[in-house]
């Protein structure tokens, strides 16, 4: 079984997927030794590691180059989240993401905010941009890789639950292999939308969303928990380095 069909079959069970999300090498090694199932790289997270602010602020070149690194020492399916695609066209964001095809990961996020400016990129116009997608992946033997379709309603819009299921199922009929909520946290919206969109729903953890078990109740069939793990390393870092400054005492980093 291909690493798509894998990734694609992860989806399909009783069982909730719950993705290990990665930052770098490490991370991800990490996540696959304790027994996650699959991975998924978070741009926050790696922005963070080099210094810099999310929002498609690295280079491509350099953002992909952590992403293979990941893939070529990983075992398990990996989905890169490469934002809306580090282009300003149509054409550069469907190079970037054959690239990205193209270093063996099984599917990627792909989101329809804007980088530019505050906003969510016209509905039809992401749309098409999906429907190339879907196309061009099917015509260079990617078939059935995952494009799990991010929407930012609910960060960006004042009526989100309406404009969600509206984008939700348009995505879906373009080629969008999964939808990605973030910020959706309501249990009975979360009920009505996985009851109606056809495809898996993957939501982000949040304070008060964070139970794999009721989310799978509520018909959830993907669960990431993006930059959260990843901020909390460097919480405790930053903790660490702080004592170490302040006791000049490094007694404390052999304690169990």
């Amino acid at each position: 079984m291909t690493t798509i069909k894998t990734f694609n079959a992860l989806h399909a069970t009783q069982d909730l997927l719950l993705l290990g999300n990665a930052w770098d090498l490490l991370s991800a090694l990490t996540l696959e030794k304790i027994g996650f199932k699959a991975i998924g790289t978070t741009s926050w997270g790696i922005a963070n590691s080099l210094g810099y602010a999310d929002g498609e602020c690295i280079d491509f070149n350099r953002h992909l180059a952590i992403i293979k690194a990941i893939t070529d020492n990983v075992n398990i399916p990996v989905s890169a989240d490469i934002e809306a695609g580090y282009g300003s066209d149509t054409k550069t964001i469907l190079d970037n993401v054959l690239r990205t095809a193209d270093i063996g990961v099984a599917g990627i996020n792909i989101e329809d905010s804007l980088k530019q400016q505050k906003g969510l990129r016209n509905m039809n116009e992401h749309c098409s941009l999906l429907e190339e997608m879907r196309m061009m992946l099917d015509q260079h033997g990617y078939k059935d890789f995952f494009i799990n379709a991010r929407t930012d309603t609910y960060f960006q819009t004042e009526q989100p639950f309406v404009e969600t299921m509206t984008r939700a199922k348009a995505y879906v009929d373009s080629g969008a292999s999964g939808i990605f909520i973030p910020g959706l946290i309501d249990h009975e919206e979360i009920k009505e939308i996985t009851s109606a969109i056809d495809a898996p729903i993957n939501l982000m953890s949040l304070p008060g969303l964070t139970n794999c078990k009721t989310l799978q109740q509520l018909g959830v069939k993907r669960f990431s928990f993006g930059n959260a793990l990843s901020d909390t390393i460097i919480a405790y870092l930053t903790k660490n380095a702080t004592q170490l400054v302040e006791t000049r005492d490094t007694s404390f980093l052999y304690e169990k």
